[in-house]
């Protein structure tokens, strides 16, 4: 039923439109009315009349029934279950109470039509996101594949990254996915980058097979490095060593077709590593490379730049309106990035509801 002041201002609207020489039906029909109910509206004054019929259906349960509807439904045996599970096994039974259609009816008018076992919610929390702050804190590590001579023949490149400092501390090469070679490059990974049993390394990855595999865990526990994985269902809570594959494989250098062997595939992934640690300035960490950061050199170089930039500003004022390029360095980085829950504009509400 349409409340009495959104209809009075569609008789409004209408009348407008009337006195402006537009037709009825059709102005009706721009509001998304029938020109009977707007007759209606008019020969009856606002209110809407109608009443659906007064007569008490003849099939229509008595008192009684419903007392003993409502007993079963609510005994022991069906107080955990709904009218459309209790109909089959009555019916298993030979018994019959009344249509499914029914019950349901009944239950809905004793406001029961709900969840009716007792038992206390259950109350989940986000978890609050890992932050690196230092070089060796936190790691995320992914497999990605390399195309190999022969059609549907691949290499599988294991690459392990310093999430503070996007700096590759380790990668292999092999020939198969499996939880023995992450577990040595694991292994290799702590003994380059020299990590104590005491430090607090967290290794972050998605949950495929050799991340969670027996030999993997095994040796993350005998390291003391902590192992994080992606949460369930959510395909960004791994974006870092996503994002460097996609940069392996749009360097311009990277073969178009496929690598001739392993010996190949090995030599372009070292040659990478080196341009990609000691050459690429990233721009998420202030266009300095990842060993600059990994090494804490990037705060002597973006001061120095800040520096280049504000003398550049004493000398020509007129050219800066406000701040000059933010020259600090990054701050840490979280593992996943919690987007908060905000409510949409009531605009957007009404124009996807419509």
């Amino acid at each position: 039923m349409i409340p009495e002041p959104e209809r009075r201002q569609a008789l409004t609207l209408i009348t407008e439109a009337l006195q402006q020489g537009a037709r009825k039906g059709p102005a009706c029909a721009v509001l998304g009315l029938s020109l009977r109910t707007v007759q209606r509206w008019q020969r009856a004054g606002l209110a809407d009349r109608r009443q659906g019929s007064r007569a008490r259906p003849a099939n229509r349960l008595s008192e009684t029934e419903r007392a003993v509807v409502l007993a079963r439904l609510n005994s022991r045996e069906f107080a955990g279950a709904s009218p459309n599970q209790v109909v089959p096994k009555l019916a298993d039974r030979g018994e019959y109470l009344a249509s499914e259609a029914s019950l349901y009816r009944t239950l809905r008018d004793e406001k029961l039509l709900a969840h009716r076992q007792a038992s206390a919610p259950v109350r989940r929390h986000e978890a609050t996101p890992l932050q690196a702050t230092g070089p060796n804190q936190i790691w995320s590590w992914d497999i990605t594949w390399l195309a190999g001579p022969v059609r549907g023949w691949f290499f599988y490149l294991y690459l392990i990254l310093d999430l503070y400092s996007r700096k590759i501390v380790a990668w292999q090469v092999h020939e198969r996915e499996c939880a023995e070679d992450a577990a040595a490059l694991a292994t290799e990974a702590c003994f380059l980058e020299d990590i104590a049993r005491e430090a607090v390394l967290v290794l972050h990855a998605d949950n495929g097979a050799p991340m969670k595999g027996a030999t993997m865990l095994a040796t993350l526990q005998w390291l003391g490095v902590m192992p994080s994985f992606s949460r369930p269902r959510v395909s960004d809570d791994n974006p870092f060593p996503e994002a460097l594959f996609r940069t392996l494989k749009y360097r311009p250098d990277y073969p178009q077709r496929a690598f001739a062997d392993m010996a190949a595939a090995r030599a372009w992934v070292e040659q990478f590593v080196r341009w990609y640690n000691y050459e690429h300035q990233h721009s998420g960490i202030r266009f300095v490379t990842p060993q600059q950061r990994h090494t804490g050199q990037d705060h002597a170089i973006l001061q120095h730049r800040h520096a280049v930039y504000q003398e550049a500003r004493r000398q020509h004022p007129e050219r800066w309106s406000g701040a000059t390029r933010n020259w600090t360095p990054a701050g840490p980085v979280p593992l996943i990035s919690y987007r908060p829950k905000t409510e949409r504009p009531r605009h957007q509400q009404i124009h996807q509801a419509a």
